[in-house]
């Protein structure tokens, strides 16, 4: 693990993101594994809140998917994520995550489209289609 992902988990530690991601996956019910990028893998999550595949919470990305899910694209995506919470301080992360999904529903109906958090992870390597915003469309 290269310094970077070093020092991104030592901020995602101390900011208490990744602290609060292994309480919601002790509580998901999601057995840890380490993973690549400084992550901490948490397969299993049996919560249906959220509804995303996988989420991250600090340095810990959690899903009900079985072990092997979290690679490729999707893995760069969330290790994005975790980057976003280490810049962010942390916990402030999740009113403005909150706040941007608001924006970006009303904005186009989908929570991710104009979701600035989700934009700068690659939404298209986090899976998540392009909506156009409602002015834009084409009257049915």
């Amino acid at each position: 693990m290269g310094p970077y992902f070093r020092f991104r988990r030592a901020v995602n530690w101390i900011n208490l993101s990744t602290p609060l991601g292994l309480l919601i996956a002790r509580i998901g019910g999601a057995t840890l594994h380490k993973g690549e990028l400084g992550l901490l893998y948490a397969h299993g999550y049996r919560l249906s809140f959220p509804i995303a595949g996988a989420f991250t919470v600090g340095n810990v990305v959690l899903t009900k998917h079985p072990h092997g899910y979290l690679s490729g694209r999707l893995l760069l995506h969330e290790s994005r994520h975790a980057s976003q919470y280490a810049a962010c301080v942390g916990l402030p992360m999740l009113p403005l995550y909150v706040v941007s999904v608001l924006v970006s529903v009303l904005t186009c109906g989908n929570p991710a489209t104009y979701n600035p958090f989700e934009r700068m992870a690659n939404l298209d390597d986090g899976g998540y289609e392009r909506v156009p915003p409602w002015w834009r469309r084409r009257p049915r």
